[in-house]
């Protein structure tokens, strides 16, 4: 498919959260009475082992069979209540886990014995689904070697500062986690991005090289910071082959919690916005109904009232005060229903909006007509539908209120389905 690259760059007037803003210390959360995890794989009730009943200790690895490699780790002691279906983002099929808690916390041992010498072997069979989600798998992969490791110290929305949390309040565990990650995987070259303001209160405290970026919105997204590093964007099968992998500040400093104590763990940093745009962050167990955390910072939600998972540009809406907060989950954002920008079915007046934001200089109010129709690989081949980092800039202006962004990510998910499908029959 053809893309081009970047002819210049349009400045928006948004900028992220510097470390110096980022909040002190974070409420702790108390431990809720269930706790729901999701297992990444479909729910086959003939075959899998994990059931009503199984007793769990704190860190311990949840499969639904015991060869699996697709995991949870469960966040508290307690005995499974519930073992069903759940439907997520793009029709995904994964398995909903809900634990009833146990007074005090009993901890799994498993990992402790794979602690003692790091590979990338433990790392993607007990890491890959605690806070941070550090995603493991690429690392394995020999067909698409990687020769740089990004520590994504910047947060990509708005708003969301667990990132700025991280690289202020845990150097030690970050350190931990760098050096871990260089025995694992051989890689010596790591880079944290930082935001251009901070650089200086991170050279000399942290075991990597420091690569600023503007702190100007979006500069600090992973298509940009990629392009930054590289001057070059993905094309149709992603970042893999280009030999980078991108990993957030919090699943380093997670890994290196693991390997330092011997335990996996179990708490994940979220920052809250009320109603008022107010800030609160929080430290709480994965798994956590969302419902507890806004009633611990006073947030009542009515009818029609949005809750959002992540931020204000490229955040998705959530159903129910009941869904958990998830290993991945940065940021909780609330809006009132007098404030919600409605998305419409109003066709596109040409205005321009879209094409003048876009930092890529995509043609969007081409590209979203093919979106719109189904027709992706004709958005892809035309009008450069890889370019897109992802900003949501494009969905924030448009006059007519066409959910563009979300028409991306769709398009992008569906021509990574049939890609996928097509090296697999050809295998």
């Amino acid at each position: 498919m053809r893309k081009r690259s970047f002819f210049g760059l349009s400045k928006p007037c948004f900028h992220y959260e510097l470390a110096t803003d980022a909040a002190a210390e974070p409420a702790v959360i108390p431990t809720p009475e269930t706790v729901t995890l999701y297992i990444k794989q479909e729910l086959k009730r003939t075959s899998n082992s994990l059931k009503v009943g199984t007793p769990v200790k704190t860190g311990q690895r949840l499969a639904l069979n015991a060869d699996d490699e697709i995991c949870a780790i469960s966040s508290v002691t307690g005995t499974v209540c519930a073992v069903a279906p759940f439907l997520a983002d793009y029709g995904k099929a994964w398995t909903a886990v809900t634990i009833k808690t146990a007074a005090g916390d009993t901890p799994d041992t498993e990992f402790s014995e794979a602690s003692l010498e790091p590979s990338l072997e433990s790392l993607n069979r007990y890491l890959a689904a605690c806070p941070g989600e550090p995603a493991i798998t690429p690392l394995m992969d020999e067909r698409n070697p990687v020769h740089t490791i990004v520590v994504y110290g910047g947060n990509a929305d708005l708003l969301i500062d667990t990132s700025l949390y991280v690289l202020k309040h845990s150097a030690e565990a970050l350190n931990a986690g760098i050096e871990v990650l260089r025995k694992a995987t051989g890689i010596e070259n790591i880079v944290i991005v930082v935001p251009e303001e901070s650089v200086q209160n991170y050279s000399g405290h942290l075991d990597a090289r420091i690569q600023p970026f503007p702190r100007q919105y979006p500069f600090a997204q992973p298509l940009m910071v990629l392009f930054n590093l590289t001057g070059r964007l993905p094309d149709e099968k992603g970042i893999a082959p280009m030999g980078v992998h991108f990993i957030c500040a919090e699943a380093v400093a997670t890994i290196g919690q693991a390997f330092s104590s011997g335990r996996l763990p179990v708490e994940k940093t979220v920052a809250v916005f009320d109603k008022n745009g107010t800030r609160h962050l929080a430290r709480a167990r994965v798994g956590t109904p969302v419902g507890v955390l806004l009633k611990t910072f006073g947030v009542e939600i009515n009818d029609q009232d949005k809750i959002i998972f992540g931020g204000p540009m490229t955040g998705k809406a959530i159903y129910s005060e009941d869904l958990p907060i998830g290993p991945d989950t940065d940021a909780i954002l609330v809006q009132d229903k007098s404030v919600i920008p409605l998305y419409s079915d109003y066709p596109c007046i040409n205005c321009g909006d879209c094409v003048r934001i876009c930092p890529a200089n995509v043609p969007v109010n081409l590209l979203v007509r093919f979106l719109e129709a189904g027709q992706y690989t004709e958005g892809a081949d035309l009008y450069d539908l890889y370019s897109c980092i992802e900003c949501g800039l494009c969905s924030y202006v448009c006059v007519s209120r066409i959910p563009i962004y979300q028409y991306i990510k769709l398009a992008k998910y569906e021509l990574g389905r049939t890609l996928s499908a097509e090296e697999m029959n050809e295998q």
